[in-house]
């Protein structure tokens, strides 16, 4: 089981440098995203590439209805774990973490199921956790 963080689904929507790889995790592995992580997705798909709502949903819904993609709902424990996360690693400046990022980890984590990420906090944190990290490709090439 691999969780495909926000930026994997915006890049894929966008056909940004993850894409290809985002594809073929959709294709060969069984994949999650978060609640969170997905309307993160929908939100910068959206809100910065100027993506329509209505290409949004005809590019995930084949992916959720045809069970490519499950949507992870998150319960009172990985609250307090995403929570517990943001409290001791948060930086502004340094390890700038947003609540869903910390979500996402928390699924991860109590799983131990792989992560596919561009960010490289993101990253770190998962490896130290004992967390498999699938190396996604930022805009620029940059793996972390």
């Amino acid at each position: 089981m691999t969780y495909i963080d926000a930026y994997g689904l915006v890049a894929l929507i966008a056909n940004e440098a993850a894409a290809p790889e985002v594809e073929k995790l959709l294709r060969d592995e069984e994949c999650r995203v978060v609640a969170v992580n997905l309307a993160e997705a929908i939100d910068v798909a959206a809100r910065t590439h100027g993506y329509p709502l209505e290409e949004i949903r005809k590019a995930l819904e084949p992916l959720l209805l045809g069970g490519q993609l499950t949507v992870a709902v998150s319960d009172e424990s990985e609250a307090w774990l995403a929570a517990e996360i943001r409290v001791s690693k948060y930086h502004r400046s340094k390890r700038p973490l947003s609540m869903a990022d910390c979500v996402l980890l928390a699924h991860a984590l109590s799983t131990g199921d792989a992560v596919a990420t561009s960010d490289p906090h993101i990253a770190d944190i998962a490896r130290s956790g004992g967390v498999t990290v699938i190396a996604l490709p930022d805009t620029d090439g940059n793996r972390p």
